[in-house]
């Protein structure tokens, strides 16, 4: 509903953070990782294919 969209998208960004976190392909730290799913389409798509959301 209107006026939750900061509570909502925390909960999204915690979900991102977790299943990067979790991510065990690309060993870097968490910066790197969400900068190479921002640039790396293969990336993204394999980190939510291990995690099954794709």
């Amino acid at each position: 509903r209107r006026g939750n969209a900061a509570e909502l998208f925390s909960g999204i960004r915690h979900i991102a953070i977790n299943i990067l976190t979790n991510d065990k392909v690309f060993k870097a730290g968490l910066r790197r990782k969400m900068r190479k799913a921002a640039m790396d389409r293969n990336y993204l798509t394999s980190v939510l294919a291990g995690s099954g959301l794709s």
